[in-house]
């Protein structure tokens, strides 16, 4: 037998910690009440109705998600009124509101305000305050970025930079639900009420009308100042992290939907008296589409797992899943437009609310582009 080499040695007493991909009882448990609460109260034809509508957002449902089932503070330590819980157990509700194309700042307040909170540290005083609020489901929240944001950058990009609480900001997703508008400038991380003096929210035409998009024009507001500069930018970076890490989560939920329909409707469909399900051409597209939503679990599994365990390796994961599972969510709903036929082509049909929800999330927190690059700087590799 040969001698091992002392790196060899090392790396053999090394204690490596696999991620758990699996769903545990107790998500399992989560999954089947968000879904059936959604079952009730966020069919097709509702969702299609408030995108018509000047209020997509549904109060009612929001308040039976927030508080109802608590999903609102699964992030947030039981001490402040939350669930003590973790990003696995907000991947499984992303799951289930992708799944649905639901009208809830969920995204937004419960993860990326959220998580940006929990970063500044605060178990008193004003961030402790609205952490509880926000898990309570009493308020919203939205950090006041443009939705594009990427979290990869040492500074991200927060759009205008602001000396102070004046100027426009945007476009942000979910900022005409929100209560309080986490802002980052110059001099730090403020909290301002949407309703202050000197707040104006102006709607913007968005492609995803259940996830409406506006800027923020702020002319001399006030605020509550949560955090100095350096610890606003880290702060920003962990939220919008976790954001693009849970959005993969969302994505996955988006290509099973549209699988899954996909598959029942060429089975039900016939043409030449055979279902057209059947056809061989067909066949290979939806066996690869499973493929593709199989590996998608596995990277949004695997980020979810990395962001719960505050895994140094939760950068890698995060890019990873974004890199592959917005093309897989795009993918899916192009084919679930695309072998629904004429139907699939029709407002009735909630097929076009997956294709532009998974078009606008391809471009949320980073491009698909831009998580390659970062991949590529992580592991030291020529940029694609």
């Amino acid at each position: 037998m040969t001698a091992r080499t002392e790196d060899s040695t090392e790396a053999s007493t090394e204690e490596t910690q696999a991620p758990d991909l699996l769903y545990s009882e107790a998500e399992e448990d989560l999954r089947a009440a968000v879904r059936s609460l959604l079952d009730a109260r966020c069919d097709a034809p509702g969702v299609i109705a408030r995108t018509e509508s000047a209020t997509p957002y549904d109060p009612e449902l929001w308040k039976a998600l927030a508080t109802g089932i608590g999903a609102a503070g699964l992030l947030v330590p039981e001490k402040l009124g939350g669930q003590g819980a973790g990003h696995r157990e907000a991947a499984v509700v992303m799951e289930e509101l992708g799944r649905r194309v639901a009208p809830v700042p969920y995204l937004t307040s419960s993860v990326v305000a959220t998580r940006t909170l929990l970063a500044l540290g605060g178990q008193d005083g004003p961030v402790a305050a609205l952490l509880t609020d926000l898990a309570t489901g009493r308020r919203t929240a939205v950090l006041a970025v443009p939705f594009s944001a990427a979290p990869g950058n040492a500074a991200p990009d927060t759009g205008t930079p602001l000396a102070a609480l004046d100027g426009t900001l945007g476009p942000i997703a979910d900022a005409a639900a929100a209560d309080v508008l986490l802002v980052p400038t110059a001099d730090g991380l403020y909290a301002v009420d949407a309703d202050a003096p000197g707040v104006a929210v102006e709607p913007l035409v968005a492609l995803d009308l259940t996830r409406p998009l506006a800027t923020v024009t702020l002319s001399g507001a006030t605020g509550t100042r949560l955090a100095d500069t350096g610890a606003a930018r880290e702060a920003v970076r962990a939220g919008l992290l976790s954001g693009a890490g849970l959005l993969a989560s969302e994505q996955l939920g988006i290509a099973e939907w549209c699988l899954t329909e996909t598959v029942g409707y060429t089975r039900e469909r016939h043409q030449f008296n055979r279902p057209v399900g059947s056809f061989q051409s067909l066949k290979h597209r939806m066996a690869q589409l499973w493929l593709e939503v199989v590996s998608a679990r596995a990277a949004a599994r695997n980020a979810a797992d990395a962001l719960a365990t505050g895994s140094p390796d939760a950068p890698l994961a995060v890019a990873v899943a974004q890199a592959y599972c917005s093309k897989v969510a795009v993918h899916a709903a192009e084919e679930c437009v695309q072998l629904h036929g004429g139907i699939g082509m029709t407002w009735e049909h909630p097929a076009h609310l997956y294709l532009k929800r998974a078009k606008a999330d391809s471009i949320a927190y980073g491009t698909a582009g831009g998580h390659r690059g970062t991949v590529a700087e992580l592991m030291e590799l020529p940029a694609p």
